[in-house]
Order: C-alpha cells, then structure tokens, then sequence
C-alpha cells in the first residue's frame, strides 16, 4: 500500500509539472484528461498529509502524556481521528472508473406502454434536466423525436460540467442511471382509474474530449440521408437533411434529424456516435478482464428493470441497491441525490472488497 501511494504522489508531482508548462494547454483535449487526472490525485495527496499530520500529532500527545495529564485526554480524540483519515485515505485509494469526470450523453426512450410511456420518457428527460440544474450542470439538447401528445419516443442531452474532479463528474454520477425504468399509475387517458404499467429505457454515455480521441474511419461508415418527419410521421422538411450513421465494425445506428441542415445532423451524429463507441470499447476491455458492466441495461424489457416509480404510493424503488423512499413527487422534480448515492455506495462497497482481497 506504501509503494502504490508513493508512486500515485510522484504521479501527482509529475502532473503539476505538466500542466504548468503553457505548451500542454494547446491541445485541449490532453489537458482535460491531465487535469482530470490531477483533481482525482489532489484528494489522495491532502488524504495522506492529514495522516502523517495526525500521526505525527498522536506521538506528540503520548510522549507529553507521560508528563502532563492534560495531553492524555488528547489521544483518544486523535486516536479516533487518525482511523477516519485512514479510512478515508483507503477509501481515496479504490481505483475509479477512469471516465467518472467526462460529461454524458443521456438518452431517454419510450418503451412499452405507448403514449404513457411515452410522456413517461418526458418525465424522466425533466427529472434528470432539474437534477442537473441542482448541480449547476448544463444541458444541451441534441434531439428530439416527440409523439402527438406531447411525450417523447426517444431524445438525447448533453449534461456537462465545468469541474475537473472525477469525484464531482457526470458520469461519476449519471452511470448508474442506464436501463429500464418502470412507472406506475394512472394515465391521464384512462377514464376508469386502473393503473397502468410502462416503461422507459435510458442510456448513458460517456462523452468524448476531442474527435481525435476517438478513430473512426470513413469506409466504416454508412451514411443515409432522408427527410425529417414530425410527431405522427408528419414531414417537416422538404429536404433531404436527416442523417442516419451506421458504424458497420460494431452494427451501432445514430440517426439525427433535429437540425434543418444536413452537415449540423451529421456532426451530431457522429458526436453520439463517438460516445458510443467509447463507451463500446470499455465494454471490451471489460469484458476480456472478466469484468463486465452491470450498471446499464440496454434492452428495453421489463423483467430487467432497474427502477420502478409507483405514484398511487409515492414511492420510488432501486430494485439493485434495496433504496426505497416515498418521496416520488420531489425525486420527478429533481430530488434524485440520495437514489444516486445508494447506487455509489453499493459500488464503492463492492470495488472495497475487491480491494481488501487483493491486500489478502
């Protein structure tokens, strides 16, 4: 454990060497990930000198205990002190997902249920949009494909975030939010007040610094153009300006038509589709090192939930980390932290262990 933290503390020097020197800032991309890099090393460094400060503190107390009573009341205190920074410094010390600080692409789609389900998906697009204005994120909208009563068959966003710390990312956050999303409760259509069941699925990716990052060659593209349509198939442009990508190595499909010129649909198709092939390319290195994601599920079937939203009772329910909490109205309205935190905490306690074995 030495050995890794003193190599982690000569990482970090090494780091505040690179990003002082003015050339490093040129490519931007490069100093977002340095940057990232030097956030999440920061709160190591300051969790390591409180230890030695707290150690060097607590032998001071005991060598002036032996002489003067008034010190010997400071040790338990420092005693108990030293363990939470200990703690925490082995807590510091569990090694994260190296996108936790990059920003997100979130997709939201309307599953089984037809138009409820869909004006669910419009429920879940303004609970994630409010949680993120509650922690000062951005949202960018990239497109959007709404049904006639006003819900969504399927949109994406941009949520970023100006902060360099992984601790403090979206993806550090939103990760835990792919899947299945099942609401409960009667829909504004039903005259005989029977509860309907639907469904939502969301996708989360991780959002790529620089299209460089990301290799994509043009003869594994397919690019088809077409024209855009509106809710209920109505066309809204006479041009052929929708764009619809498919990365033929992976069979991943991006179809864009929100904006009205076709050179803007592509370039945002291709900003998802580099998100999603990042995103791909974790799953790989996952899955040869036995390690698969279970935070995201990308089927749209009900039995692989991950969350179910009762109105009648107010309740919301993590079906893989046991949150439960009645308190639906305020989570729709943004309130999600404490659903988001009990999903962290599973995690962490989970990569914990694995870090506890691995010291066996």
């Amino acid at each position: 454990m030495l050995y890794e933290i003193q190599s982690l503390l000569d990482e970090h020097a090494d780091l505040q060497k690179q990003l002082a020197d003015p050339a490093v800032h040129a490519d931007q991309g490069k100093a977002r990930k340095l940057g990232r890099r030097y956030s999440e090393l920061n709160g190591i460094v300051e969790a390591y000198k409180r230890v030695g400060a707290l150690t060097d503190d607590l032998e001071a107390a005991r060598e002036m205990a032996l002489e003067d009573p008034e010190f010997a009341a400071e040790v338990p205190e420092l005693e108990k002190q030293l363990t939470e920074a200990n703690e925490r410094l082995r807590h510091l010390l569990i090694p994260r997902d190296p996108d936790d600080g990059r920003n997100v692409i979130l997709e939201v789609k309307g599953g089984e249920g037809g138009d409820e389900a869909s004006l669910f998906a419009a429920d879940l697009l303004r609970m994630y949009t409010r949680y993120a204005e509650s922690k000062g994120w951005k949202t960018e909208m990239i497109s959007s494909n709404m049904t006639d009563v006003g819900g969504y068959k399927d949109v994406q966003v941009a949520i970023k975030t100006s902060s360099t710390d992984p601790a403090d990312g979206v993806w550090a956050h939103f990760k835990y939010e792919g899947g299945v999303h099942r609401v409960q409760r009667v829909p504004a259509t039903e005259s005989q007040g029977r509860i309907h069941t639907s469904a939502a699925g969301v996708l989360v990716f991780p959002e790529v610094d620089e299209p460089e990052e990301i290799e994509i060659s043009q003869n594994d593209l397919k690019i088809d153009v077409y024209r855009s349509s509106g809710p209920g198939g109505q066309s809204v442009n006479t041009t052929d300006s929708a764009v619809r990508i498919t990365h033929l190595p992976t069979g991943i499909v991006v179809a864009m038509q929100n904006e009205k010129s076709q050179i803007q649909n592509r370039e945002a198709a291709m900003r998802v589709l580099r998100a999603r092939l990042l995103a791909w390319q974790q799953e790989q290195i996952d899955a040869e090192n036995a390690e698969k994601r279970h935070s995201q599920v990308k089927t749209m079937d009900r039995s692989e939930r991950i969350r179910t939203y009762n109105f009648p009772e107010n309740r919301i329910a993590d079906h893989r980390t046991g949150y439960k909490a009645y308190n639906l109205d305020a989570v729709l309205n943004g309130d999600l932290e404490a659903v988001i935190q009990s999903a962290i905490d599973v995690d962490e306690k989970h990569r914990l262990e694995q870090l506890g074995q691995e010291e066996n």
